[in-house]
């Protein structure tokens, strides 16, 4: 079983567009968070069925961080 890290962001039209750090260009979306995540498992199936099929390495979790940062409002 391979893991992948995605970023699920929320869109100000609604629902969540998905990245998958490790995969270039491996994007997709859903309309809600339940739906972007199986989204992106089908687009990280797909991926990995490309990379076979066309005999390319698998790529590994790159190892991406999240981390929230604390920073000062600007003064008017």
């Amino acid at each position: 079983m391979l893991k992948y890290t995605v970023i699920l962001v929320p869109e100000e039209e609604g629902g969540y567009s998905v990245e998958v750090p490790a995969l270039p260009g491996c994007y997709t979306q859903g309309e809600t968070r339940e739906e972007a995540i199986a989204m992106a498992k089908e687009a990280i199936e797909l991926y990995l069925e490309s990379c076979k099929a066309h005999s390319e390495p698998i790529p590994e979790e790159s190892g991406v961080e999240s981390l929230v940062v604390e920073v000062k409002e600007p003064v008017a």
